[in-house]
């Protein structure tokens, strides 16, 4: 009885299974179908049997493998080639490779394979995707790597970058069954190189989503309390902007246009940006919604018409004049066309609006590939083409290590531009930063290397002048002129930076001989063989960029006898600081606690990744890092790195994305552990009016009813007006946030913001 009963319960499981298995066959096609349907552009029957072909291939390829979700692993390839037609814009060989863009790396398919079935430009995107296999997963530098691949391919094929981002995005849509500190890992790299690229190919739908989904990851909490926040302004913001459109409506239809008007939710993410730009609540926060403006016009009259609706708009509401950018004129560089104004309501608040004819609302949606689109097209101008050319040549010329490589890339992705002009009136596109030394190198090296100043507007300034939008610029060479180190001070331009590298690195190797020399002599006075570790182990401990450094600064006398000697044979206490060279930012020292001599390291709970971090991890110190300061009740991670302690960060930490995007596998779960009698140290800046007894009020509030030490107090007094910058001792964020709405309660008290960095 009990052996049927047994075989009946197997029975009904296999039904089950089989129902199951084919309700996911039904989705696996049913996606199928959607992708084709997303797919807008050419669709000839061969371009669609290939797509079939590559389909079919992808989906016996992962037939036995699952996402970490429990779905069928097919349905990630399915989603990035949907990514890729629906919201890029992408075609044929861009929806194959991101089919098959995981078949090379998870299964048995090889490259070769892919070439034979499908071309070689299918095989060289798929090549730029896949992780380098020689380079160990476990290693911090993988994914840099990884990335330095990706963007060399620029150099033949840009639609790598498009296919990685579409990866991305599906990556970060499903990230919910991940580990916490995978989540930070992958959350880091997409907001410190990703969004990025996204947002400098012109794809600001993906870029805003890549970066509102990075912050839902790496702050939890603050994203759920601004979304809630904004749900409960919707039906407020609607109302505003129903009461903003209509009489812009009726202008616009007096002037014959045809149009579009759209009210654009500003993500919580740029919401966060601008609370902490301006030390000011949510509640604070002007234009948590924008009006995008799309005038439905040929390309021959959209300038025209688009500077009507301007005239419309401005005939209403008056305008904020410097806030008007003029992107049509001066297109930026990568292809977007817009104006931008901001407007005063009828409510007495500052709207943003946006105004795009048609063509350029496809280029801003769909960016790169939606501007090759109209690429034929005399009129639109050659930004975009200008900077892949430069990425190009940077990529080529760029021999240093990968981790510098990629900061000094992403420095220029993010940065707003500025238009300048060539003496003979040719148009530059430059970070908003940038200096006449970065003119001079966007132009050319020799230009570059040679410059000693430049005439801007008719007006002698020296190489590290600020250039400004607009601005005129003949540069001044002299043949005797130089590249010095100190110019790194003066350049932001990743072009500029490698191009010097490039021009002192020549210099210094007239050097060699000598300094090679020199080195043999201190070697034989150490009584060692010269050889190539000894020589590398100098290179780490002097965080030198090679042998050239080396010899160079040998013959300069920069580095001598007894610095080699240190090198080769360092004491145990040198040990630790010459692996803190290696770290990309300085190690922190430990934190402060209230009685000078407890170090704090039973107040964070640290728990290793499984995969990566030895296990005796929790005998290490930990040190709460000074750029961002955490205290107990803040979100929190720990990276280690080997012999060194623990480096605490707040997730929001600026330094701790970067190091989270370049060492993921370094990071530990941390959280607070509430001790009593322990505190650390904080700090907030007041903006007040002045008036006799305000320091006494203040410090009253801070020792007499918090018991709180303070441990400085700087005051500056301009006009009536009073800027306190107080560090204090607390013992958690609850603590710090009691203490700032008690002197908010204060008269004369205007403004309270916590800092994150101080002295």
């Amino acid at each position: 009885m009990y052996k049927r009963r047994r075989d009946l319960i197997s029975f009904v499981e296999l039904i089950m299974d089989k129902r199951a298995l084919e309700q996911e066959r039904l989705e696996i096609l049913r996606r199928y179908r959607q992708l084709i349907e997303v797919w807008h552009t050419r669709k000839e029957t061969s371009d669609r049997w290939m797509v079939r072909k590559a389909f079919r291939l992808a989906a016996d390829a992962h037939k036995d493998m699952r996402r970490k979700t429990g779905e069928p692993f097919i349905y990630h390839p399915l989603a990035v080639a949907t990514i890729a037609a629906g919201e890029i814009g992408l075609g044929r060989t861009s929806i194959i490779a991101g089919l098959l863009h995981d078949t090379v790396e998870d299964t048995d398919i090889r490259l070769s394979d892919v070439k034979a079935m499908f071309g070689s430009e299918v095989e060289r995107i798929i090549d730029g995707l896949t992780k380098i296999d020689e380079i160990s997963d476990t290693t911090s530098t993988a994914q840099a790597e990884t990335l330095k691949k990706i963007l060399f391919t620029l150099s033949e094929d840009v639609r790598v970058i498009l296919v990685k981002l579409a990866d991305r995005l599906h990556n970060m849509r499903t990230m919910e069954v991940m580990p916490r500190e995978k989540q930070l890992k992958v959350a880091s790299e997409t907001l410190f190189i990703y969004a990025p690229l996204a947002h400098r190919l012109g794809l600001y739908s993906l870029k805003s989503e890549l970066e509102e989904l990075s912050f839902k990851y790496s702050q939890p909490k603050i994203y759920r309390d601004l979304k809630e926040k904004l749900n409960e302004r919707y039906d407020e913001t609607m109302r505003f902007f129903e009461a903003f459109r209509q009489p812009f409506e009726k202008e616009l239809k007096s002037n014959r246009l045809k149009y579009d008007i759209e009210c654009n939710i500003k993500t919580t993410f740029s919401i966060w940006q601008k609370m902490k730009e301006n030390g000011v609540p949510f509640e604070e926060v002007y234009g948590t919604y924008g009006v995008d403006v799309v005038v439905n016009t040929s390309p021959k009259r959209e300038k025209r018409d688009c500077w009507s609706a301007y005239a419309a708009l401005t005939s209403i509401y008056k305008p904020n004049i410097k806030s008007l950018r003029d992107w049509m004129s001066s297109p930026k560089a990568n292809g977007y066309e817009a104006i931008h104004i901001t407007v005063m309501g009828n409510g007495g608040q500052w709207v943003d609006v946006h105004i795009r004819s048609k063509r350029m609302d496809e280029i801003a949606r769909k960016g790169y590939a939606a501007y090759w689109k109209y690429k034929d097209q005399s009129k639109i101008d050659a930004g975009l083409d200008e900077w892949l050319k430069k990425t190009r040549e940077l990529l080529k010329e760029s021999d240093e290590e990968t981790i510098g490589f990629i900061d000094d890339f992403k420095s220029n992705l993010f940065s707003d531009e500025i238009v300048v002009f060539t003496p003979k009136g040719r148009m530059v596109n430059l970070p908003v930063t940038a200096t006449v030394l970065d003119f001079a190198y966007s132009i050319h090296t020799d230009l570059g290397n040679k410059c000693i100043g430049a005439n801007v507007n008719h007006k002698l300034v020296p190489v590290d002048y600020q250039v400004k939008s607009g601005d005129q610029v003949e540069i001044i060479t002299s043949r005797i002129q130089q590249p010095n180190e100190d110019w790194f001070k003066y350049v932001v331009t990743a072009r500029a930076k490698s191009r010097i590298k490039l021009a002192i690195k020549a210099e210094r190797k007239k050097f060699r001989d000598e300094g090679k020399e020199k080195l043999e002599e201190y070697f034989a006075q150490l009584k060692l063989e010269y050889s190539k570790p000894l020589v590398n182990s100098i290179i780490e401990a002097k965080s030198l960029g090679g042998q050239v450094d080396l010899f160079y600064y040998i013959a300069k006398g920069k580095i001598d006898f007894k610095d080699v000697k240190e090198a080769v044979n360092p004491s145990d206490g040198r040990g630790s600081w010459i692996r803190g060279l290696r770290l990309p930012f300085s190690r922190p020292k430990a934190s402060e606690a209230s009685n000078g001599d407890k170090s704090g390291n039973e107040n964070v709970d640290s728990s290793p990744a499984e995969e990566s971090v030895d296990s005796d991890l929790k005998a290490l110190d930990y040190s709460v890092s000074k750029c961002c300061n955490p205290i107990p009740g803040d979100n929190v991670i720990g990276l280690v790195f080997p012999n060194e302690p623990i480096q605490i960060h707040r997730t929001d930490c600026e330094k701790a994305i970067g190091l989270m995007a370049q060492y993921g596998k370094n990071i530990v779960k941390a959280k607070w552990k509430q001790k009593q009698g322990i505190t650390f140290l904080a700090g907030i800046q007041i903006k007040a009016v002045d008036k006799i007894g305000l320091i006494q009020e203040v410090s009253a509030r801070i020792a007499d009813d918090f018991q709180l030490n303070i441990r400085t107090f700087n005051l500056e007094s301009v006009e009536g007006l009073v800027d306190l910058t107080i560090t204090l001792y607390v013992s958690d964020t609850d603590g710090l946030k009691k203490l700032i709405q008690r002197l908010k309660k204060i008269k004369e008290v205007i403004k309270i913001t916590r800092l994150d960095r101080f002295v």
